[in-house]
């Protein structure tokens, strides 16, 4: 394992570790109150519907545009599409697996967890390549000063986006009833994907390059769907909770991820 490759997997192991910061966020909520964690659940609809675009959709075309020889508007909409159905597909799959038992209620909260938990790794497997692209081109006679800080600018980035992430996990398990532990437990999983694709994206940099616009877009697709499905109508169900607490919540996320993805972008 060369040098580059075992910097994109200290720069992953890092982006892995702010994900559990923001996962353990959790640990503030003594009781699932009902509108803290419905606003919360919004928040993370908003921070997965920007996290989309920003942090997935946007670096998908452009990619796109350098590496594939397919126009960009084609690559993003195949990838988003794809991303979409996928998850379609594993709905209907956790779906049916839930009929096999008795238990509504149970098997309800089941698949939503495994919904949103899939829906975040995915999106975190092309941020793991996106870190181990940017260290694995500096083995390709790139190795300056400046394109270092740029390899280091990109997991700082990926990074500092991953804290409301780890949130936007584990608090709609809080809101479902899970305990902080495994609440946090899940959440911190969720991101643990990164350093495996940071170390594949440094080993197999020339061709993650024309993969990663598909990666991208796909993830994106997939994080649209399980915001706009399952996230907001859940943060909409309590209807004694005060008119739009839900509703900002998702501004709110929507606006952090926002600002987090321009500014460090």
């Amino acid at each position: 394992m060369n040098n580059f490759v075992i910097m994109a997997l200290i720069a992953t192991l890092g982006t892995w570790f702010v994900t559990a910061l923001g996962a353990a966020t959790v640990v503030f909520f003594t009781s699932p109150n009902p509108k803290s964690l419905n606003l919360m659940l919004g928040f993370a609809s908003g921070v997965m519907i920007a996290a989309s675009f920003w942090s997935l959709l946007q670096p998908a075309i452009e990619r796109a545009e350098t590496v594939s020889s397919l126009p960009a508007y084609l690559v993003t909409t195949a990838g988003f599409l794809l991303g979409a159905l996928f998850l379609w597909a594993s709905d209907k799959i956790v779906s049916f697996a839930r009929r096999k038992t008795n238990d509504e209620k149970t098997n309800t909260r089941l698949h939503r967890i495994i919904m949103l938990i899939l829906s975040i790794t995915l999106h975190n497997i092309p941020e793991g390549l996106a870190v181990g692209v940017a260290f694995g081109a500096l083995q390709r006679g790139s190795y300056e000063a400046e394109n270092l800080m740029g390899a280091i600018s990109v997991a700082v980035g990926i990074g500092l986006q991953n804290f409301p992430e780890g949130a936007a996990v584990s608090l709609p398990l809080r809101r479902e009833g899970y305990s902080r532990k495994k609440s946090f437990l899940y959440g911190q999983a969720s991101g643990i994907v990164e350093p495996f694709a940071g170390v594949l994206g440094a080993l197999l940099v020339v061709y993650v390059e024309t993969i990663l616009p598909y990666a991208l877009s796909f993830a994106a697709g997939a994080m649209i769907l399980v915001a706009v499905h399952e996230l907001i109508p859940e943060c909409q169900r309590n209807q004694k909770a005060p008119p739009y607490l839900a509703t900002m919540g998702i501004v709110l996320g929507f606006a952090v991820m926002m600002l987090l993805d321009v500014m460090l972008g």
